[in-house]
């Protein structure tokens, strides 16, 4: 049986190591991310998914309709499968046609609120949605991916794993819409919902579903193609298919406009990892860390990108693991071991080779981390103290923004970025400012200057009025009530704020978007430039069919991160499996 090392309150990492734009874009995927806690709940509480239409032609267009009951509500994914012209297959935010579209419904799908959807849903946001769809979402075929599954299905063959290596999906969502947008229901509608009350779980539902309708779909036209010898996917594909996503800039705002709420998700999982460094390891937990290492490492040795820097951090990884390896099987078993590990870790490991490590100590004690995954949600408020004495409000921003302090800002690298948003869907970009029109519409992105100035008009204040309280400062500035108010509040939240000069020409968009897609749990990040990134979700999740199975032991069934590639033997498909023991 674990014991802990000591009741001692726990020492979570300084937000100034933690919230640094290159450790955040280090993160991998962990226990505690959204697709993760959500496949828990719903094999813990056995929600039931069956289809209750699939009206597709033999090219595979049509409509399908999965219903989703839960122990406390009925929900429906619609799918709307249409025929799509290759020039107009894209991944961007500006496209106007899918090959599928799709919604999540609260409640019952009659044959009027199936018409309506049927003429809305495929138009996306210029369509007048439904206040009951929680989730509306559009996706795009792999084609190379998608034609090889249906050839090899139809010929009685089963399609190679290594496709799924190269590209872990056979559909690809560019957008997944929740909390509102065009008219669907507003996020206040689940604050009390007990199956998607934590962040983006419903979205998180929705993609679920898709993924499941793609193997269905592909089945379909390979029996319509050849009913004699089609035949379908093998579990072990069907576990290592994932769901595409295709993401820009247009979700590095949301880091900064929900400070309070990325602030609860990084303390969850710094609480997580500090949970586990002072659990007393055993021999077994030893095993297991091993073997999650020689797992993790095999995965990310099969992760393919074509962006050169991914691929040079992945290979570093790769490399470092198996001294990893070496140390966890010839240190002495102690009580402080895991800290032993992350310390020795932080002086001879790449970043992401230490975030790996605790995400995998986080992976180790179940029974500790997982009840802190229904506190990943906050109620957003930032708080303005009026009477707070505007002495210690600059004491405030030299104490905990010391980092926003630190960096220049007039210069030609300091100030060579700027962010706005594009005329066409008004989604954030960057431009380079002096050389690009725009700046006079400069989005309010980069905090790190914003407090600067701040504090510099508070310091020319106090040189007049010592004494004056903030309420006093802002009557005569009252442009600085926001990042007053942000400070103010977020000292209390001190993981809400990126360290970082988001205007600096070194800065990367992309550790931006890898931070909240990996709280997601997205895996295999494949950048295509500095400003998006081709990822997976639910590759190697548990299957609807396994949800829907007799009750089994919540470990085995939760324990799927890192999937590695099945091995085809014969016209049989197994699971890949790694040995837990280390030759030294």
């Amino acid at each position: 049986m674990n014991h802990e090392v000591a009741l001692t309150p726990l020492s979570l990492r300084p937000a100034d190591e933690v919230m640094r734009m290159e450790r955040l874009g280090s993160l991998h995927a962990c226990r505690l991310s959204f697709v993760r806690t959500l496949v828990r709940q719903m094999g813990r509480q056995r929600w039931q998914i069956s289809r209750v239409r699939f009206d597709l032609n033999a090219e595979g267009h049509g409509t399908a309709v999965y219903r989703l009951q839960t122990p406390h509500g009925r929900y429906h994914g619609v799918m709307f499968a249409q025929p799509l012209e290759d020039e107009r297959r894209s991944d961007r935010v500006i496209a106007e046609a899918w090959d599928v579209t799709f919604g999540m419904v609260e409640g019952e799908v009659d044959d009027g609120l199936l018409a309506q959807m049927a003429a809305n849903v495929p138009l996306q946001e210029a369509g007048r949605q439904h206040p009951r769809v929680l989730v509306l979402s559009r996706a795009n075929k792999s084609l190379r991916n998608f034609a090889h599954f249906v050839d090899a299905l139809a010929a009685g063959e089963q399609p190679d794993p290594a496709w799924l290596t190269r590209v872990g999906y056979l559909y690809r969502t560019t957008a997944v819409y929740g909390n509102g947008k065009f008219g669907i229901a507003d996020f206040a509608r689940l604050i009390d919902n007990p199956d998607f009350r934590r962040p983006f779980s419903a979205q998180m539902a929705g993609v679920y579903l898709l993924r499941h309708f793609s193997i269905e779909q592909v089945e379909h036209l390979a029996a319509c193609r050849s009913p004699e010898t089609a035949r379908p996917l093998a579990t072990e594909l069907r576990r290592y298919l994932g769901i595409g996503n295709s993401t820009g800039l247009g979700m590095a705002p949301f880091l900064i406009n929900h400070p309070q709420l990325i602030a609860q998700w990084i303390t969850q999982r710094e609480t997580a990892l500090a949970l586990a460094l002072r659990r007393m390891p055993e021999e077994g937990d030893r095993e297991r860390m091993i073997a999650l290492t020689r797992r993790a490492m095999q995965h990310l040795a099969e992760t393919v990108t074509e962006d050169r820097e991914q691929s040079e951090r992945n290979a570093a990884s790769v490399a470092a693991l198996p001294d990893v390896l070496t140390w966890l099987a010839s240190v002495p078993l102690e009580p402080d071991l895991w800290s032993q590990l992350v310390e020795w870790g932080a002086r001879t490991l790449p970043l992401e080779a230490q975030e790996l490590i605790n995400t995998l100590l986080i992976e180790l004690y179940p029974e500790t981390v997982d009840a802190l995954e229904d506190q990943m949600g906050v109620d957003e408020n930032l708080d303005l103290e009026p009477d707070m004495p505007l002495m210690r409000l600059r004491q405030l921003i030299e104490t905990h923004y010391g980092w926003a302090l630190s960096h220049d800002y007039q210069s030609a690298e300091g100030a060579y970025w700027f962010w706005y948003r594009s005329a066409e869907k008004e989604e954030p970009r960057l431009g380079v400012r002096h050389a690009e029109p725009g700046a006079e519409k400069e989005m309010s992105i980069a905090i790190g200057p914003r407090v600067a100035h701040s504090h510099r008009a508070i310091c020319d204040f106090l040189e007049e009025a010592p004494r004056a309280k903030v309420v006093d400062f802002l009557l005569e500035r009252p442009r600085h009530k926001e990042i007053v108010r942000r400070v103010q509040s977020l000292v209390k939240a001190p993981y809400g704020d990126i360290h970082a000069n988001l205007w600096h020409r070194d800065m990367k968009p992309m550790h931006l978007l890898r931070a909240k897609l990996a709280f997601f749990g997205a895996s295999r990040f494949d950048p295509k430039s500095d400003r998006w990134v081709r990822i997976t979700l639910f590759q190697g999740a548990p299957l609807v069919e396994e949800l829907n199975a007799e009750p089994q032991d919540l470990a085995d069934f939760d324990d799927w991160s890192f999937p590695l590639e099945p091995r085809r033997e014969g016209g049989a498909v197994r699971p890949q499996s790694l040995s837990g023991e280390v030759s030294t």
